[in-house]
């Protein structure tokens, strides 16, 4: 049943603050009041310049480079409990170090098991995200997490796109079961780009599994870094006769020369999400926002009602996040 005593806020790190002031208002309550007062010497200590004995407290911070902004988040966890909040929740909408979460090579970290391990020690009660890298890593935690899924945020733009002759790609072998979902969602076919990478960030060979002549072709992605490998794929499948490529991508981390890369390629455009905020506008990029699924998201949790419910294309109660 619906809580009935503890009071719902909702704050923002530094880093996440225009998603944060959406998915508040879609919720409808204000931004939490709180700052990040610093040092000259750059050491900053975050202050929640209200009470919050009691409430159910939610801080929204993706979890980008640099590290202040995990350390921030992790600080106001920690100011959270020490303020006698009832529940905590980190809310993450992109979770950084997520592409550590395994041992690939010898001596090197799992860096998403150690994020995992500070959040819970920092006093994290629940933590919230979407589209994990690796959707393992919510075996990392200890917690609760609440994993959303773009899918019932890109979908309905895919669909409304009315493209004939739809083909749904994989930039990598990797993305193949997340393409796979789109595809049974869109009733469409999918193909297969396979790379082989020299180094991070370096796509050294590729080649389309399938066939795309003729065809308008999306492709899907939960992380789109430098945009090397989506300008290579869109490339290679316009050399296989594809009629477009366009791409859809959860996170544009977006580092390096990755805007003039997107736009000096054959897509025709890149769709992605406002969990980490753009640091340039160029024509090709179009934003969707996170800000209602976040929100109900976070109204399901302090009202103990269903987070899978949200992911239901079909289910009437899309047309609340304004899907329909």
């Amino acid at each position: 049943m619906p809580s009935l005593i503890n009071k719902v806020k909702i704050f923002s790190g530094s880093g996440s603050r225009a998603v944060a002031e959406k998915i508040a208002y879609s919720y409808g309550l204000p931004l939490g009041d709180s700052t990040v007062p610093s040092y000259s010497d750059g050491e900053f200590q975050p202050s929640i310049d209200e009470s919050v004995r009691g409430c159910d407290v939610f801080f929204i911070q993706s979890t980008t480079p640099p590290a202040d902004n995990l350390l921030e988040l992790l600080l106001l966890i920690d100011a959270a409990k020490r303020a006698s909040a009832h529940m905590v929740t980190a809310v993450i909408p992109y979770f950084g170090l997520a592409r550590q979460d395994r041992k690939d090579k010898p001596r090197v970290p799992i860096g998403a098991k150690m994020v995992a391990n500070i959040l819970t020690a920092a006093g994290a009660d629940r933590v919230m995200t979407m589209d994990l890298h690796a959707p393992q890593i919510q075996g990392f935690f200890d917690i609760p997490v609440d994993h959303l899924d773009s899918l019932v945020i890109f979908i309905p733009y895919i669909k409304s796109l009315k493209l004939d002759n739809i083909v749904l790609a994989a930039p990598d072998i990797g993305a193949s079961k997340r393409v796979r979902e789109f595809a049974k969602v869109l009733n469409c076919d999918m193909v297969i780009c396979d790379k082989e990478r020299k180094r991070a960030n370096e796509v050294a060979s590729m080649v389309v599994i399938g066939d795309v002549k003729g065809k308008n072709v999306v492709l899907i992605d939960d992380i789109c870094d430098t945009a090397n490998t989506l300008a290579k794929a869109a490339q290679l499948l316009i050399d296989q006769g594809a009629d477009s490529v366009r791409a859809v991508c959860t996170h544009p981390v977006l580092s390096g020369n990755a805007y003039n890369t997107i736009q000096n390629s054959a897509l025709e455009e890149l769709v992605v999400t406002d969990t980490i905020p753009l640091k340039e506008t160029t024509p090709k990029i179009k934003t969707l926002s996170v800000d209602r699924l976040f929100a109900n998201a976070i109204r399901n949790v302090c009202e103990y009602g269903s987070i899978s419910s949200l992911f239901n294309i079909d289910n009437a109660y899309q047309s609340k996040l304004g899907f329909k």
